[in-house]
């Protein structure tokens, strides 16, 4: 999900994460970054939105699954909806593109004749950056922090990068069987004993809640990384073959993908649905745990089916795009920088100790807010494409990870 952007004008050979910089009189004969990455990042930031948003909902008391034990039909119905449709299946695909984003590095930094080990350092010094930029992150805005967890999975698997292809799908289909039983159980337990995992949904103070935030971080990123291990060595195996770079080539896979994976997610969703809908009342711990295992194990499938999908949408509109999807581009160009601003905008919304709209509003509510937010995202990405500027978050990692641009060159 969260790359830097490579300099063109340093790396003539990637077409896949890279970015045009500045405009420039012969900007028009510049090779385009490819659009299937980058409008999945910037599509897949909505359903981070939408599950990110509801966390914040606070008219009732939780359930363990965080959504609220009370609610009209139609706050119900949209628990439902996002249950079967968002939860659980963004971060599966934003796994699986972080993955996908480390392969692509690899191959570019081996076409530049760089060898295996100084590739493993340069992809392991942007997995620590990742790690400090989430440890902030969590610190400063938001518990639920992603950045963390991508970082601990690069830093403990690139080496799994130089398995062969069956052997890495063999060990992705590994962790698909036995980890997503082993997060379940501890996320089950830890939000039955906590409720919520959403920052600042009781507390009034920012440095207490600051410190909570910051205090549970290292669990948190160990336990959503150990979720999201299994998508993330799929991504790989796509970067490999690079599918999203030239989704046109893979027409008949994708539709199957989309039509598969979409449609398990659909199925597998529909137990837990159930119970954030308040239509199954009271599960026990043992089914909550089985739910919830095939809701996440259903939602692997349903962001691959979310990525084939948009891969296709991609190969059609690729040689025609229009404002919308050029948008959408620019906000997946800048994913963490908008990622990012999400998070300012929950802690200034839904904190108690700032606006706490989350005391005034029900699941349905914060679908408006999350898409209002998530709007404001690609409108800022927008002006800072039509700018020729990277997101900054994106161009501080870069500095960081690769270090000065002389350095980079040599």
């Amino acid at each position: 999900m969260f790359t830097p952007i490579p300099d063109r004008r340093r790396d003539p050979v990637s077409t896949s994460f890279t970015a045009a910089g500045p405009a420039a009189p012969d900007a028009a004969r510049a090779p385009r970054r490819s659009l299937a990455p980058d409008l999945a990042r910037g599509l897949m930031l909505l359903v981070i939105a939408l599950v990110h948003a509801h966390m914040f909902v606070a008219v009732a008391p939780p359930l363990s699954t965080g959504y609220p034990s009370e609610g009209t039909v139609l706050d119900r119905t949209a628990a439902a909806v996002l249950t079967l449709l968002a939860d659980g299946r963004g971060y599966p695909m934003f796994a699986a593109l972080f993955g996908y984003g480390l392969a692509r590095i690899l191959a570019r930094q081996e076409a530049r004749g760089r060898g295996w080990p100084a590739a493993r350092r340069l992809l392991r010094r942007r997995a620590w950056w990742l790690l400090a930029f989430g440890a902030c992150h969590a610190l400063l805005l938001f518990g639920g922090d992603i950045l963390g967890p991508y970082g601990l999975l690069a830093l403990l698997l690139v080496g799994l990068l130089r398995l062969s292809d069956r052997a890495l799908l063999w060990t992705a289909a590994a962790c698909a069987a036995v980890l997503p039983v082993l997060y379940n159980i501890a996320y089950t337990s830890l939000m039955m004993a906590t409720g919520s995992a959403a920052s600042g949904a009781g507390t009034t103070d920012p440095l207490t809640d600051a410190g909570l935030r910051i205090a549970t971080w290292p669990i948190t990123s160990l336990m959503f990384a150990v979720a999201a291990a299994a998508p993330f060595l799929v991504g790989m195996w796509a970067g490999r073959h690079r599918l999203l770079d030239h989704p046109e080539r893979h027409v008949t896979l994708l539709r199957r993908a989309t039509a598969v994976g979409i449609s398990a997610a659909v199925l597998g969703g529909l137990p837990l649905a159930a119970v954030n809908a308040l239509v199954w009342e009271d599960p026990s711990t043992t089914a909550l745990i089985a739910v919830n295992t095939l809701h996440s194990v259903s939602g692997y499938l349903g962001g691959f089916g979310y990525a084939a999908l948009i891969g296709l949408l991609a190969a059609r509109f690729a040689d025609r795009r229009g404002p919308v999807v050029t948008a959408l581009a620019a906000c997946g160009e800048r994913s963490m920088t908008c990622y990012l601003l999400q998070s300012v905008a929950w802690m200034v919304l839904f904190t108690p100790y700032y606006l706490g709209v989350g005391e005034h509003v029900g699941v349905a509510l914060s679908v408006a807010v999350a898409v209002a937010v998530w709007l404001t995202g690609i409108a800022v990405a927008e002006v800072l494409r039509r700018a020729g500027r990277r997101g900054p978050a994106e161009a501080l990692l870069r500095r960081l990870a690769y270090g000065r641009p002389a350095a980079a060159a040599r």
